[in-house]
């Protein structure tokens, strides 16, 4: 029989990354790691330090840790993680092994950043979530800002130079390159497992004041997760409503949204302010829904509010109740914000790609003629990858 000391002692797993645009595989790879175990440590890379191995981020440093604190997995965050991990963070940080997904991680020297920990016995792997990475979803993004180049060629000024025709569309996505959800087809395939994994299993108790707010909630970032942190507050149980990939295409225009609705759904409920999500919502928040779901509130954010498709206030039913609340949280990021950061910089990003991919075809096809082991051998690791 085991002592009371055994019996007490958690199991505390390390993972580490870059987090850069914190999507839904990133959640997924946290949530089988805190599987592993009992506490969830997750180390977060530096700007200087990514930008060093990878290539410019896309986000900040300070906005990927306030996005890892909130996955509802994560129990503590380490900022300024070292990109190479060592046996010594995993003992500072009192963690029995270090957690990874299967895909190929490298120094900008072409060393398996995972090397140390694997020789030691301290290393676990997870299967990576396939078809998202933020590889793709920047390769989205840069697709979209081409087609955004061609029309500020035509119009220099006006409703055009900031919208991409919708006969464009139906081309993009027969292109080998192209990765938008809305015009080709995503290799992410959803299954009821998978929603169950990221779902709470929780409902609102009678006596819960239940929130709804409803969006796109496009590119999941810290301006979404500020909004619902402030509507987290105004009860106790938030019901967030994700609009249709054609609904959004409505409102929004251009190539939106970049992730589509299975993917937009996940990366939400992976959100720890988030108790339940309403999938494919009405636009218009109708009495049915409220009745439904018993909604005491109904939020908004600062951005402006778009019509329904027949002229209508979506907000109408929740105004007459009297309980519509638009909420400041503070945070003027949108989706359109991270498109722009993209096209600002987008030599720099699709460089970042390209070297990537061509890093990781070079790994992956020395691997398979065994040429090279991934076990901290760097002289050959880099003279494969170069």
């Amino acid at each position: 029989m085991n002592n009371k000391n055994d019996q007490e002692k958690q199991i505390r797993v390390w993972c580490d990354g870059c987090y850069d645009m914190v999507h839904f595989g990133h959640a997924n790879s946290l949530r089988q790691a805190k599987a592993l175990g009992d506490v969830l440590i997750v180390g977060v890379h530096t700007d200087e330090e990514i930008a060093k191995h990878k290539g410019p981020p896309v986000f900040t440093q300070e906005e990927r840790y306030k996005m890892v604190r909130a996955i509802k997995w994560v129990d503590h965050v380490v900022e300024g993680a070292p990109y190479v991990t060592t046996l010594e963070t995993l003992d500072k940080y009192q963690c029995d092994f270090c957690v990874h997904g299967d895909d190929i991680t490298v120094t900008a020297d072409g060393i398996d950043t995972y090397h140390l920990v694997k020789e030691a016995g301290r290393y676990r792997e997870v299967m990576r979530t396939a078809g998202v990475s933020t590889t793709d979803l920047v390769g989205r993004m840069l697709l979209l800002t081409r087609e955004h180049f061609k029309n500020v060629i035509v119009s220099r000024r006006g409703d055009k130079e900031y919208s991409v025709a919708l006969e464009h569309s139906s081309n993009l996505g027969t292109d080998s390159t192209a990765r938008s959800p809305y015009t080709g087809c995503s290799q992410f395939l959803p299954t009821t497992q998978k929603i169950i994994q990221f779902s709470s299993g929780l409902s609102p108790k009678p006596t819960d004041r239940v929130v709804y707010v409803a969006g796109a909630f496009d590119l999941f970032h810290v301006g979404h997760l500020d909004f619902l942190e402030e509507a987290h507050k105004q009860g106790d149980f938030l019901i967030v409503g994700l609009h249709t990939d054609l609904e959004v295409n409505r409102y929004k225009g251009s190539n939106y949204p970049i992730m589509n609705l299975h993917e937009r759904v996940l990366s939400v409920l992976a959100c720890k302010y988030v108790h339940e999500v309403v999938i494919g919502a009405p636009y218009s928040v109708t009495a049915d829904l409220m009745d439904h779901f018993r909604v005491k509130v109904v939020c908004h954010g600062l951005t402006p509010t778009v019509l329904d498709a027949d002229g209508s206030d979506p907000y109408t039913v929740p105004k007459q109740r009297g309980c519509f609340k638009v909420l400041n949280s503070g945070n003027t990021m949108t989706t359109d914000d991270i498109v722009q950061r993209i096209i600002r910089h987008r030599l720099e990003f699709e460089v970042r790609n390209s070297r990537k991919e061509q890093k990781e075809v070079a790994i992956t096809k020395a691997l398979q003629k065994g040429h090279i082991k991934l076990n901290g051998d760097c002289e050959h690791t880099t003279k494969a990858a170069s």
